[in-house]
């Protein structure tokens, strides 16, 4: 009896020491994710400043374009943030409040590839018809560019929602829930949609970059030059390739959380560290520091910042 006793005790004992050490480690994993986003939240309030207080660059469609790009990530990161904690806290939320930082989260997530897509074009036109790039990209048509990629990411929310709407009853809208990509989807039919959106959506946004570099390369090519702009906006591009890859791998995520979430505690969290996160946060890096002409006004206004203080 005393060893059954003791036996049981250590069980419990152990019991009480995992669950503190999950505790530790979803704390640790939490502040990590807090700690990247207000860096990036420090580049983006720097970049946004000299953004507002340069005319050349407000009126530039390259920084347009980067500036919505930024915002836009700004956006899914508070709203992705907050979707994982309120899930590995297991917080329950009224439905109609969940469905709408969904489709925020959503849209905002498949607005990047688009933004992706259409800065690619730009250097494009830049690159390959230079004489037209003033007539084709003009900030009112970057701002309807924006207008439209918002408008084609909304839409697959719009059919979720429609197909939500027929498949549950009213009282599902008046129920609390956890929010999750299940409050969306609840027929095989609405996960083939979802699946299928985002494949396309990828699939395009990768053939126009793809597209994109190789015209781009060939004018460097024969302007023979590394330091041509041609040369440069390949680069930019490829960075461009770069950050789609990654977005991709967030389609890993779905699958990793369904099979592999008994073996990975906090997978959850890893996953949009490394495969969500990430991706956002080379944007500042792309032209905030590696773009001359920002780095210079960077550079200018931290220096001014300084001695102000």
């Amino acid at each position: 009896m005393a060893n059954s006793t003791a036996l049981n005790s250590n069980i419990t004992q152990v019991s009480v020491d995992s669950n503190k050490n999950a505790e530790t480690v979803k704390t640790a994993l939490i502040i990590v994710l807090v700690i990247c986003i207000c860096f990036f939240l420090y580049f983006l309030t720097i970049i946004l400043c000299v953004y507002f207080t340069t005319a050349h660059i407000r009126e530039n469609t390259r920084y347009v374009l980067f500036v919505h790009l930024l915002i836009n990530d700004t956006l899914y990161l508070f709203l992705g943030s907050s979707l994982v904690v309120l899930n590995v806290y297991l917080i329950n939320l009224p439905v109609p409040l969940c469905i709408v930082l969904l489709t925020l989260s959503l849209t905002s997530f498949l607005v990047t590839p688009y933004n992706l897509a259409v800065m690619a074009l730009e250097r494009y036109v830049a690159i390959c018809y230079p004489l037209r790039h003033a007539e084709l990209c003009t900030t009112q048509r970057s701002h309807a560019a924006i207008a439209i990629i918002w408008t084609v990411g909304f839409m697959s929310c719009v059919a979720d929602f429609i197909a939500l709407s027929v498949t549950v009853e009213t009282k599902y809208f008046s129920l609390n829930a956890v929010c999750g990509r299940a409050m969306f989807i609840k027929t095989p039919v609405q996960n083939t949609m979802r699946s299928m959106t985002l494949i396309l959506s990828f699939t395009m946004v990768g053939l126009i970059i793809v597209y994109t570099y190789i015209r781009i390369m060939l004018i460097a090519r024969k302007l023979g030059s590394n330091k041509s702009s041609a040369s440069k906006a390949g680069k930019t591009v490829m960075f461009h390739a770069f950050q789609l890859l990654l977005c991709m791998t967030a389609f890993t995520s779905h699958f990793t959380e369904t099979y592999l979430k008994d073996y990975f505690a906090f997978l959850q969290i890893t996953n949009f560290l490394l495969f969500t996160c990430l991706p956002r946060f080379l944007s500042p890096f792309i032209y905030g520091i590696r773009d001359e002409v920002f780095r210079k006004y960077i550079i200018k206004w931290h220096s001014s910042a300084i001695t102000l203080e």
